[in-house]
């Protein structure tokens, strides 16, 4: 097959190209700099110069392809404050791509997120059948008007109705491995910062987890065999307590772990904070059964007393 993937040369992106290229596919991605150039002809990719804003670029990619993989997001933009702004370039990428595949049975898989599935409560393990809340196009539904990713993925879902096999692939938060510049390294670098490691309450709220080269696995064989309007869960790990992830990057550093409360946990984790004191286990029951996804990659904990997030 020959895939499209935007964001090739990111975090999951660098996973993804060579096990998609090791299965016998060829790739083609999108790259916006000399550098994430560079780094997809290393691995073995050709290359399609331009962003996720060059709309006519992403449609000469997708036409060309025998399937596309989403991977790109402006994280930059969104870190900043913009999120609005980054979800509104993502939501016109993914009807570009509809727009291209629509009729052609063609596989469209998308990344999103897991943590805070639409309308869970916290502590509820999230799965794959969770957070589908249908737009009803009358300004009754959760996601009336777009709110973020999570629009945009069940547009993507809804094109399983216009001829695409599309699937979205939800991302946990600690999608970790070497090579990680994500939440957990960022938390990390909070508690290199601040001289401590911080933990809210207890610590005992859980983020879901898994491997990038898990991660880039499923995405793959999502694009292999996902039936159309499939929902899969990436997670390695149902839930890691934000203590025992706080406890060894304390030990890593030598500094203390401490535990704070919700007001406090902005002053030691910054913009992370309203995420670090989130409790949302997710499960992955329903995806490896639907795929054959068997995750082998280390864990959280084994991935940061490996060495590598403190170097």
């Amino acid at each position: 097959m020959h895939v499209f993937v935007t964001g090739g040369s990111g975090w999951v992106g660098r996973g993804l190209v060579p096990d998609l290229l090791a299965a016998g596919h060829q790739v083609t991605g999108l790259a916006r700099s000399t550098t994430a150039a560079d780094a997809l002809r290393a691995a073995g990719a050709a290359v399609l110069a331009g962003s996720l804003d060059d709309l006519d670029v992403l449609r000469e990619g997708a036409a060309a392809a025998d399937g596309v993989v989403h991977l790109g997001f402006k994280h930059d933009i969104a870190f900043a404050g913009d999120y609005a702004g980054a979800s509104a370039t993502d939501r016109a990428v993914v009807e570009v791509f509809g727009e291209v595949l629509a009729g052609t049975g063609n596989p469209l898989v998308i990344a999103s997120g897991i943590l805070g599935v639409l309308g869970l409560a916290p502590g509820v393990v999230a799965t794959e059948r969770d957070g589908l809340v249908p737009d009803t196009g009358d300004g009754t539904s959760p996601i009336s008007g777009g709110a973020g990713r999570i629009a945009t993925a069940h547009y993507a879902l809804a094109l399983a109705d216009r001829g695409v096999r599309s699937s979205v692939v939800r991302l946990p938060p600690a999608t970790h491995g070497n090579g990680d510049n994500g939440l957990i390294a960022t938390a990390v670098g909070f508690a290199r910062e601040k001289g401590a490691a911080a933990y809210v309450g207890d610590g005992a709220n859980r983020w879901p987890a898994v491997h990038r080269d898990d991660a880039a696995r499923l995405f793959r064989l999502a694009l292999e065999s996902a039936p159309a309007g499939s929902v899969l869960h990436a997670v390695g790990e149902e839930g890691v307590p934000i203590r025992a992830v706080a406890e060894v990057v304390a030990d890593h550093l030598g500094v203390p772990a401490v535990s704070v409360t919700a007001d406090e946990v902005h002053d030691h984790v910054g913009w992370l904070g309203g995420f670090w004191s989130t409790d949302g286990p997710a499960s992955a029951e329903l995806t490896c059964a639907l795929v054959d996804w068997k995750p082998t990659g280390p864990t959280l904990v084994a991935d940061l007393e490996d060495g590598h997030y403190y170097a």
